[in-house]
């Protein structure tokens, strides 16, 4: 007789886990509280659905910081490179591009939506929307099934797959925390993960819209270096964002109660100071009749020079050969440290991931299964694990989707 397998959440890991189980034999059931299945996946990318990544494992493991060691188990059965197969077996193809970060082919996250369902149609999963969970039950610490708005639903197994905290809309929404909870696990507090970050200087906002490329963040608390990245970053109107921001996001969030954190932003990195003076003497030398906006030019784009010469103190029409030393190492030393200081990190609710949730110490990382629950398996952003940009977090959920419906399958 088959294993009835109730799969709870139809995102990323709730899909891959109930493909997997009906692909296996087991007569799965997916419930999803809201209208479809897969909606945090058709935002995902910015609509692109950045699916994973082409680094290597170990690189692989290390974005996710400390926990990332949790998922080398899952990440040794299903990979990357599985995850490729499993989509082009499905109609998807995919294409790798900068940052090795790897796309659908076609550049739609809907498509990817629409593929998976398709799949689990031919599965036999049956998926019943608009089905809220209310708890998960089970006695003698074995699970019995789930209590709904529509009724009880028996089961051998049952897979956790509610999501995180971000993006409510999508359905996430904490829910699987507290279901979990309820069950004895114990929840590392939750907090926004790849977030944008709100600043005190009031000139950020005229500097919204402006992106920049290949330049280095630094994170400071109480005036303390404690983390860096490189690459792009974004203005907003309240602060910073971009790939760089968001990856350094968990970090200041968890410094925030720790004292003054700002992020300094190196906008040569590739110049040190020495280079950078000596680029200015030869300016000097050669165009010495330019005004320093005019200089400004080959260093900046031009949306950021007024903001710049205001903060540096120094007239944008004063002829570079009037330029004094002082002055021209307070220029050098604000394009290498332009410094905001950080208010706070935007809404968890606008985070793209959630830092938090169930303890990794509470669950086989072999088998995805609880060690408080016997039957009840977890998957996806739930669990406490969290990564940087570029695919690392999708990579995760399926991975760990994948082994949770295996595993309850058997």
């Amino acid at each position: 007789m088959a294993r009835k397998v109730i799969v709870i959440g139809g995102g990323a890991a709730g899909m891959m886990a109930a493909g997997r189980a009906a692909g296996l034999g087991a007569d799965v059931t997916l419930l999803e509280k809201m209208r479809q299945a897969g909606i945090k996946i058709s935002i995902s990318g910015k609509g692109r659905c950045n699916l994973t990544s082409g680094e290597e494992m170990d690189r692989f493991i290390e974005a996710f910081g400390p926990n990332g060691r949790f998922l080398r188990n899952a990440f040794a059965r299903f990979f990357s490179d599985d995850l490729i197969d499993f989509f082009e077996s499905i109609g998807i193809k995919t294409t790798l591009e900068r940052g090795m970060r790897i796309f659908p082919l076609s550049g739609s996250a809907k498509d990817v939506v629409k593929a998976m369902l398709m799949h689990l149609n031919k599965q036999g999963v049956n998926i019943f929307t608009n089905t809220t969970v209310k708890e998960i039950l089970a006695r003698d610490n074995k699970v019995l099934g789930v209590d709904t708005n529509k009724g009880v639903f028996y089961g051998d197994a049952v897979i956790l797959a509610a999501g995180g905290a971000s993006y409510p809309e999508t359905g996430s929404t904490g829910d699987g925390y507290d279901m979990a909870k309820k069950l004895g696990h114990a929840i590392i507090p939750i907090r926004p993960a790849l977030v944008p970050l709100e600043v005190q200087e009031s000139h950020v906002k005229d500097l919204q819209g402006l992106a920049l490329n290949h330049v280095t963040a630094s994170v400071c608390l109480n005036g303390e270096n404690i983390a860096e990245a490189f690459g792009e970053m974004l203005f907003t109107h309240f602060g910073l964002s971009g790939p760089i921001i968001l990856t350094l996001s968990k970090t200041v969030v968890d410094s925030l109660p720790k004292g003054k954190v700002a992020v300094s932003l190196d906008l040569k990195p590739a110049l040190s100071k020495e280079k950078l003076d000596l680029r200015f003497l030869r300016e000097i030398k050669e165009h010495g009749n330019k005004n320093l906006d005019n200089l400004l030019k080959s260093l900046l784009p031009q949306s950021m020079i007024p903001v710049f010469v205001k903060l540096v103190g120094i007239p944008h029409d004063k002829k570079v050969h009037q330029i004094t030393q002082k002055e021209r190492m307070e220029i050098i030393n604000l394009l290498k440290e332009m410094r905001f200081t950080i208010t706070r990190a935007r809404p968890l609710e606008e985070a793209i991931v959630t830092a938090g949730g169930v303890s990794t110490k509470e669950i086989d990382p072999k088998t995805m299964e609880s060690k408080i629950v016997k039957g009840l398996y977890l998957c996806g952003e739930v669990i406490d694990v969290d990564a940087k940009t570029g695919g690392y977090n999708l990579q995760a959920a399926f991975s760990t989707g994948w082994v949770a419906g295996t595993m309850a399958a058997k």
